[in-house]
Protein backbone atom coordinates (compact mmCIF):
# COMPACT_ATOMS: atom_id res chain seq x y z
CA UNK A 1 0.00 0.00 0.00
CA UNK A 2 1.48 3.54 -0.94
CA UNK A 3 2.17 5.97 1.90
CA UNK A 4 1.96 9.90 1.38
CA UNK A 5 5.55 9.41 2.71
CA UNK A 6 6.01 6.85 0.03
CA UNK A 7 5.04 9.08 -2.99
CA UNK A 8 7.08 11.97 -2.00
CA UNK A 9 10.45 11.96 -3.48
CA UNK A 10 13.42 11.50 -0.66
CA UNK A 11 16.38 13.93 -0.65
CA UNK A 12 19.30 13.63 -3.27
CA UNK A 13 21.22 10.94 -2.70
CA UNK A 14 24.83 11.37 -4.42
CA UNK A 15 26.28 7.93 -3.95
CA UNK A 16 22.48 6.77 -5.82
CA UNK A 17 22.57 9.33 -8.55
CA UNK A 18 25.98 8.57 -9.53
CA UNK A 19 25.24 4.34 -9.52
CA UNK A 20 22.83 5.12 -12.27
CA UNK A 21 24.48 6.87 -14.22
CA UNK A 22 27.64 5.04 -14.09
CA UNK A 23 25.57 1.85 -14.92
CA UNK A 24 24.71 3.22 -17.99
CA UNK A 25 27.84 5.09 -19.18
CA UNK A 26 29.32 1.84 -18.46
CA UNK A 27 26.93 -0.06 -20.86
CA UNK A 28 27.79 2.08 -23.67
CA UNK A 29 31.39 1.91 -22.94
CA UNK A 30 31.27 -1.79 -23.32
CA UNK A 31 28.85 -1.46 -25.91
CA UNK A 32 31.67 0.52 -27.76
CA UNK A 33 34.48 -2.30 -27.51
CA UNK A 34 32.49 -3.82 -30.43
CA UNK A 35 31.70 -0.51 -32.13
CA UNK A 36 35.13 1.26 -32.52
CA UNK A 37 37.54 -1.42 -34.04
CA UNK A 38 34.52 -1.56 -36.59
CA UNK A 39 34.32 2.29 -37.42
CA UNK A 40 37.59 2.18 -39.68
CA UNK A 41 36.53 -0.52 -41.70
CA UNK A 42 33.34 -2.31 -41.86
CA UNK A 43 31.57 0.88 -40.94
CA UNK A 44 33.48 2.70 -43.28
CA UNK A 45 32.87 0.61 -46.21
CA UNK A 46 29.17 0.55 -46.15
CA UNK A 47 27.51 2.81 -48.22
CA UNK A 48 25.36 5.34 -45.78
CA UNK A 49 22.29 7.83 -46.44
CA UNK A 50 23.07 11.74 -46.92
CA UNK A 51 21.38 11.86 -43.44
CA UNK A 52 23.87 10.02 -41.76
CA UNK A 53 25.97 12.16 -38.93
CA UNK A 54 29.48 12.31 -38.68
CA UNK A 55 31.05 9.26 -36.53
CA UNK A 56 32.27 12.24 -34.17
CA UNK A 57 28.62 13.15 -33.29
CA UNK A 58 27.82 9.58 -31.46
CA UNK A 59 30.26 9.91 -28.66
CA UNK A 60 29.06 13.12 -27.22
CA UNK A 61 25.12 12.20 -28.35
CA UNK A 62 25.32 8.95 -26.74
CA UNK A 63 27.23 10.32 -23.33
CA UNK A 64 24.68 12.67 -22.82
CA UNK A 65 21.76 10.66 -23.46
CA UNK A 66 22.95 7.91 -20.52
CA UNK A 67 23.80 10.28 -18.27
CA UNK A 68 19.87 11.30 -18.70
CA UNK A 69 18.75 7.72 -19.03
CA UNK A 70 21.01 7.46 -15.92
CA UNK A 71 19.26 10.38 -13.71
CA UNK A 72 15.09 9.10 -14.86
CA UNK A 73 16.44 6.00 -13.57
CA UNK A 74 17.42 7.23 -9.75
CA UNK A 75 14.19 9.88 -10.19
CA UNK A 76 12.07 6.54 -9.89
CA UNK A 77 14.22 4.47 -7.75
CA UNK A 78 13.84 7.71 -5.30
CA UNK A 79 10.16 7.10 -5.34
CA UNK A 80 10.77 3.49 -5.40
CA UNK A 81 7.69 1.06 -3.41
CA UNK A 82 6.78 -2.43 -3.20
CA UNK A 83 4.21 -1.95 -6.10
CA UNK A 84 3.73 -3.47 -9.13
CA UNK A 85 4.04 -0.79 -11.31
CA UNK A 86 7.37 -0.10 -9.66
CA UNK A 87 8.55 -3.69 -10.42
CA UNK A 88 7.37 -3.88 -14.15
CA UNK A 89 8.72 -0.42 -14.30
CA UNK A 90 12.17 -2.32 -13.23
CA UNK A 91 12.03 -4.63 -15.73
CA UNK A 92 11.73 -3.03 -18.38
CA UNK A 93 14.28 -0.53 -17.79
CA UNK A 94 16.31 -3.45 -17.20
CA UNK A 95 15.34 -5.04 -20.71
CA UNK A 96 15.99 -1.59 -22.52
CA UNK A 97 19.09 -1.52 -21.14
CA UNK A 98 19.93 -4.96 -22.33
CA UNK A 99 18.29 -4.18 -25.69
CA UNK A 100 20.64 -1.01 -26.17
CA UNK A 101 23.63 -3.23 -25.39
CA UNK A 102 22.23 -5.70 -27.91
CA UNK A 103 21.60 -3.43 -30.88
CA UNK A 104 25.52 -2.66 -30.94
CA UNK A 105 27.09 -6.24 -30.82
CA UNK A 106 24.43 -7.41 -33.39
CA UNK A 107 25.13 -4.39 -35.73
CA UNK A 108 28.84 -3.92 -35.66
CA UNK A 109 29.86 -7.13 -33.65
CA UNK A 110 27.93 -9.44 -35.60
CA UNK A 111 27.30 -7.16 -39.06
CA UNK A 112 23.56 -8.21 -39.06
CA UNK A 113 21.62 -5.19 -40.27
CA UNK A 114 18.43 -6.70 -40.19
CA UNK A 115 18.62 -8.07 -36.95
CA UNK A 116 19.84 -4.72 -35.80
CA UNK A 117 16.88 -3.17 -36.95
CA UNK A 118 14.84 -5.93 -35.37
CA UNK A 119 16.46 -5.21 -32.00
CA UNK A 120 16.18 -1.14 -32.34
CA UNK A 121 12.79 -1.26 -33.03
CA UNK A 122 12.41 -3.77 -29.76
CA UNK A 123 14.54 -0.96 -28.19
CA UNK A 124 12.05 1.94 -29.24
CA UNK A 125 8.67 -0.01 -27.67
CA UNK A 126 10.77 -0.67 -24.12
CA UNK A 127 11.84 3.40 -24.15
CA UNK A 128 8.50 3.54 -24.66
CA UNK A 129 7.03 1.25 -22.50
CA UNK A 130 9.83 3.13 -19.81
CA UNK A 131 8.52 6.34 -20.41
CA UNK A 132 4.69 5.34 -19.90
CA UNK A 133 5.87 3.50 -16.39
CA UNK A 134 8.62 5.76 -15.44
CA UNK A 135 5.88 8.28 -15.33
CA UNK A 136 3.93 6.99 -13.07
CA UNK A 137 7.00 7.78 -10.35
CA UNK A 138 8.10 10.32 -12.05
CA UNK A 139 7.09 12.73 -14.72
CA UNK A 140 10.43 14.76 -14.88
CA UNK A 141 11.91 10.83 -15.49
CA UNK A 142 9.53 10.20 -18.16
CA UNK A 143 10.53 13.58 -19.73
CA UNK A 144 14.07 12.93 -19.83
CA UNK A 145 13.88 10.19 -21.84
CA UNK A 146 12.08 11.86 -24.70
CA UNK A 147 15.52 12.62 -26.26
CA UNK A 148 17.05 8.90 -26.23
CA UNK A 149 13.47 7.98 -28.15
CA UNK A 150 13.95 10.58 -30.16
CA UNK A 151 17.57 9.22 -31.09
CA UNK A 152 17.04 5.87 -31.82
CA UNK A 153 13.95 7.23 -33.58
CA UNK A 154 16.70 8.50 -36.04
CA UNK A 155 19.16 5.79 -35.42
CA UNK A 156 16.33 3.04 -36.37
CA UNK A 157 15.52 5.17 -39.53
CA UNK A 158 19.55 5.46 -40.33
CA UNK A 159 20.01 1.69 -39.30
CA UNK A 160 17.48 0.45 -42.15
CA UNK A 161 18.44 2.81 -44.29
CA UNK A 162 21.98 1.38 -44.35
CA UNK A 163 20.26 -2.31 -44.30
CA UNK A 164 18.81 -1.06 -47.65
CA UNK A 165 21.67 0.42 -49.24
CA UNK A 166 24.20 -2.70 -48.49
CA UNK A 167 21.67 -5.21 -48.93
Amino acid sequence: MNTLAQQQPRGLQWSALIISIAITLAIGFTASYFTRPEIPGWYAGLQKPSFSPPNWLFGPVWTMLYIFIGIAAYLVWQRRDGSTAYSNARKIYIAQLALNFSWSIVFFGLHQMLGAFVVIILLLISIIGCMVYFSHFSKTAALLLIPYLLWVSFASVLNFSIYLLNK
